[in-house]
C-alpha cells in the first residue's frame, strides 16, 4: 500500500512539473533566452522576428514604454505576454534589452 501511495504521489508531481509555466521566476538574459531568443535571436540580430539589438529599430526608435507595450500586447505574428509574465519580468527584459543594446561588436 505505501508503494501505490509513493507511486502517486510521484505521478503526480511529475503531471504538476509538467504543466507549470517555463517563464516563471525567470528574469533578465535567461527570461530573454527562454521566451525571446528563439523568433530574435540569441545575439538579438534577429530570426524568424526582427531584429532588436543595437542599431535596430527596437533601439533607436521605441522607448521603454513603447517596448513594454510590444511585451505585452505582441504586435503581428509576436505573442503578447502579459498572461504569463509579470511586470516586474517585462521591466527585466526591457531593461537587459536596454543593456545588450549598448554592448558593440566584440564584447
Amino acid at each position: 500500500m505505501n508503494v501505490r501511495r509513493l507511486l502517486v504521489v510521484l505521478v503526480v508531481a511529475i503531471v504538476v512539473g509538467a504543466c507549470s509555466d517555463p517563464l516563471e521566476g525567470k528574469v533578465g538574459e535567461e527570461l530573454y533566452g527562454r521566451a525571446c531568443a528563439q523568433c530574435h535571436g540569441a545575439d538579438l540580430s534577429g530570426a524568424a522576428g526582427p531584429p532588436i539589438g543595437p542599431g535596430s529599430n527596437a533601439d533607436v526608435a521605441l522607448s521603454d514604454a513603447q517596448i513594454t507595450n510590444v511585451i505585452k500586447v505582441g504586435p503581428g505574428a509576436m505573442p503578447g505576454f502579459d498572461d504569463r509574465l509579470t511586470d516586474a519580468q517585462i521591466d527585466g527584459l526591457v531593461a537587459y534589452l536596454r543593456l545588450a543594446q549598448q554592448r558593440t561588436e566584440g564584447e
